[in-house]
């Protein structure tokens, strides 16, 4: 089981009119969009990304 990749995860609100900028940000420190889904508010989603565990 060493062999199993390990993940850590994050949870990001990303605004409409910024999101491919909130997303690459985070794309740079390595980390992988997996889902996004609608947030609180019309305006706002929410991101869900992983990422190897080091």
């Amino acid at each position: 089981m060493s062999g199993m990749t390990k993940w850590e995860y994050s949870t990001v609100p990303l605004l409409v009119h910024a999101t491919k900028q909130i997303l690459d940000n985070w794309g740079q420190d390595g980390w992988e969009l997996v889902q996004v889904v609608p947030g609180p508010n019309p305006e706002q989603l929410v991101a869900y990304l992983k990422r190897p565990k080091e």
